[in-house]
């Protein structure tokens, strides 16, 4: 009896061709771009300190004691601050929280009889209002102008206030994550002059009779 020969299937080889998928995916690409907003830079304001060659010296790094605040970033997350009496002898050092009440400590610091941080906050709001009711008005330069004025006191109504020096001092042991917290803080609160100071003989000695760990 012969055998019956096996039947013999015909592969047949799959394909799958993605060239129109380049074309959707220039489509999709192109269609992004043109829809999306480009962000823009996000950038710090930074008062320098003035050039001016009739300026003396002395004048130039010229700020009174008590118009100034010191910041000591400690270990532990932990933030005290010092402030100055009329004949500038420091006061006592205090303790204070990150937020609120390290805002309330800057916000409400006297200056000859005035409170410069909310009057300066104040009028920064203000001029945000004012933009954002009128964007004619203000392009990019004539509201970082008009803002960069405020925070060295000098209101829109002509007035000249005193403006608050905040000189931070982060020791060995405090983080990064404070130092970038701090200086959001000098945003949120519009303060146009601060500077970031390295500890020295006698901050060490004061930090050490108040128990403090650096």
């Amino acid at each position: 009896m012969a055998k019956k020969k096996e039947s013999k299937q015909k592969k047949i080889n799959v394909r799958v061709d993605f060239t129109p998928m380049v074309d959707m995916l220039m489509l999709l690409i192109t269609f992004f771009m043109l829809c999306t907003t480009l962000s823009k830079p996000s950038t710090m304001e930074l008062t320098m300190p003035s050039n001016d060659e009739n300026v003396q010296e002395d004048q130039k790094n010229e700020a009174k004691a008590t118009q100034s605040v010191v910041l000591y970033l400690a270990a532990n997350d932990k933030i005290y601050y010092q402030t100055y009496k009329e004949d500038g002898d420091p006061n006592p050092l205090k303790e204070t929280n990150w937020g609120e009440d390290l805002r309330n400590v800057l916000r409400y610091h006297e200056t000859g009889g005035i409170t410069p941080v909310n009057r300066i906050i104040l009028e920064t709001e203000n001029l945000r209002m004012d933009r954002e009711q009128n964007p004619t008005k203000y392009n990019d330069s004539t509201y970082q102008k008009a803002l960069s004025n405020i925070k060295r006191g000098e209101m829109p109504d002509g007035e000249k206030i005193g403006t608050v020096t905040v000189i931070i001092k982060p020791t060995d042991n405090s983080t990064f994550d404070n130092m970038m917290d701090i200086l959001d803080e000098m945003q949120i609160l519009s303060i146009g002059t601060y500077v970031i100071d390295k500890l020295n003989p006698d901050d060490h000695e004061t930090l050490k009779k108040e128990n403090v760990e650096e």
